[in-house]
């Protein structure tokens, strides 16, 4: 592929090499293979279960590892709220003359019309009214006369623009979710407090690192610096950190025919590469027991017990499991190893991280066996909570078969599946557990050097889709997952958790969920 010279100065602008568009234009060509399906996860086969007997082991091994100072939560925080209001943004309609007018009959019909005119009518029980009220009667309006006469105009300008709160151009993170007797909260607020009850460490200190997106970051800073008070006790202080997922992991758009997309000016068109990206970011914290966990899902302080109960209990599992594998790493790289121990390994890979082996493998010589388990216990682990599938969208557990006929656990989503193939379609749907993102990530080897997390991601699960810009279709790429191909070389430990630990806020009308409203 040949660039231009104003190619060339884009891609350096983003610390994009050449090689690396054409590698990608390549793979708008070739597409990306699905991922073979063998079976879903379930309980007692891929999920483990947790007994209320071994909890508070775990718990144990848990506070350990926090106290050391071993454990950092990593909010990937860069979202747009405007996701979140998509289906209200349709009535907004902006310009003097439409600020006072009710909907018209032609909205009426459509299929976003009831859960906007449900939004309206319980506005007042969103943590944001009180706001929204106060920065309309500064303006001289008044906000239960609009209500009460269906004028939603004005309340739409307020609440979604620059005019009054400007929720639809705010990061998701600094939307007031919840409503506390004296103030309202944000997610950001949330994860703060949440994230007390698991990563405060000896001297009280709690480790939080969110991505965001750069056009917010000095504004959520400043926003940090002036509420983080309200949340730190005597002897206890946040270690609040920010990054933003790198130029460098943006990615070319394609056009239908698999060139360069140009925009009107001739100017190569990029695109962020997806939460796949802050895989750099993630690694570059050098972190060592790190808990991951999506900005939206979070609960008021009555349901927080729970889902910092099991957060903990995910961290000891890791802990549990990690200790042994060191154990066992060291056995087999610097010690002679016994056929017994050498079996009693095979069972631990086998049981506790779902490792399979090559037929070949299995009669083939000693060395062989000790070079393939030491291989494959050194690498990330992580512990993934699951809930009970209960139709949210997403990806979920299955045990998928590689190239040399193993299997292994991992988080699948549905373009990574050939939905034409009614045997893999067949394993997708009777699929029993969901991935609500709650992760614990354990980065570092057993000589504590932390692991270059690139080495352990596959390029090969990356997916494409059809977008569009100035009103002309393009093609998009998609890096592998954070949770999905980029740590689809990880060793993969799946726990069933509650579905009261998954909350998530997609829509504004979330926030009216039970969940999310005052006791």
């Amino acid at each position: 592929m040949d660039f231009n010279e104003s190619d060339l100065m884009q891609m350096e602008a983003k610390g994009i090499n050449p090689e690396m568009i054409t590698s990608q234009l390549d793979r708008f060509k070739k597409g990306f293979p699905f991922l073979k399906l063998n079976r879903p996860c379930t309980l007692g086969d891929g999920i483990r279960g947790l007994e209320s007997s071994e909890i508070k082991a775990l718990l144990r091994a848990h506070s350990e590892s926090a106290l050391a100072g071993r454990t950092t939560k990593f909010v990937p925080a860069s979202g747009a709220a405007s996701r979140m209001f998509k289906s209200i943004l349709k009535f907004y309609h902006p310009g003097a003359n439409s600020a006072k007018r009710s909907p018209a009959a032609t909205e009426k019909q459509d299929p976003d019309y009831p859960p906007f005119l449900h939004c309206m009518k319980e506005i007042r029980r969103f943590a944001f009214f009180d706001a929204l009220t106060k920065a309309m009667s500064e303006n001289g309006l008044d906000m239960e006369g609009l209500l009460n006469k269906e004028q939603y105009g004005p309340v739409l300008e307020y609440m979604l623009t620059q005019k009054g709160l400007n929720l639809a151009g705010l990061p998701k993170g600094l939307i007031p979710f919840h409503l506390y007797p004296d103030y309202s909260r944000t997610p950001f607020e949330e994860h703060m407090v949440e994230g007390a009850g698991y990563v405060r460490d000896r001297k009280g200190l709690m480790r939080l690192h969110f991505t965001v997106s750069v056009d917010h970051k000095k504004d959520i800073e400043r926003y940090m610096d002036k509420i983080r008070g309200r949340y730190e006790s005597e002897g206890g202080a946040f270690d609040l950190t920010y990054s933003v997922q790198k130029a460098s992991t943006d990615t070319i758009g394609a056009d239908m025919d698999n060139r360069p997309f140009r925009g009107e000016k001739g100017d190569l068109l990029f695109r962020p590469g997806g939460h796949g990206a802050l895989l750099e970011n993630l690694y570059e914290i050098q972190g060592d027991i790190i808990f991951i966990k999506n900005i939206d899902n979070v609960v008021p302080d009555r349901l927080k017990p729970e889902t910092i109960l099991y957060k903990k209990a995910l961290g000891g599992y890791l802990v549990d499991i990690q200790k042994k594998v060191f154990k066992y790493l060291h056995v087999l790289l610097e010690e002679s190893v016994t056929s017994e121990t050498l079996e009693e390994i095979s069972v631990f890979a086998k049981d506790r991280l779902s490792v399979s082996f090559p037929e070949a493998l299995e009669r083939g010589p000693k060395e062989e066996k000790i070079r393939y388990l030491a291989e494959k216990l050194n690498r990330p682990l992580r512990v993934c909570g699951m809930v009970k599938n209960e139709g949210e969208p997403g990806g979920g557990p299955f045990w998928v078969q590689g190239e040399d006929k193993t299997v292994s656990c991992q988080i699948v989503e549905s373009n990574q599946v050939d939905m034409a193939s009614e045997e893999q379609r067949t394993i997708w749907e009777s699929s029993t557990h969901f991935n609500p993102v709650d992760l614990v990530c354990g980065v570092r080897d057993f000589k504590g050097r932390p692991f270059d997390l690139m080495k352990f991601s596959d390029p090969e699960t990356g997916f494409i889709s059809v977008k569009s810009h100035g009103g002309r279709e393009l093609k998009a790429l998609e890096l592998p997952g954070l949770w999905n191909g980029a740590m689809a070389r990880w060793n993969t430990v799946f726990v069933e958790v509650p579905l009261i630990t998954f909350n998530p806020v997609k829509t504004v009308l979330d926030l009216l969920r039970k969940e999310h409203q005052p006791g």
